[in-house]
């Protein structure tokens, strides 16, 4: 999967906050995300990321 810093991706499960929106703000082995509902921020391993993907909204250019 191609991702990229300034990502916004829609994840399977939603956020305790209600938000299921997260931004991409760090890719490498583990990828940094963070809600757009509350703003709280999440490093997960990369493998655990994108499986939980459920569509990449929109891409900066």
């Amino acid at each position: 999967m191609e991702l990229k810093v300034g990502d916004k991706v829609e994840m399977k499960k939603a956020h305790p906050c209600g938000s299921n929106i997260w931004e991409v703000t760090r890719i490498g082995a583990d990828i940094k995300i963070k809600c757009l509902g509350c703003g709280h921020e999440i490093m997960n391993p990369r493998v655990k990321v994108e499986k939980g993907i459920k569509k990449i909204i929109n891409s900066e250019k």
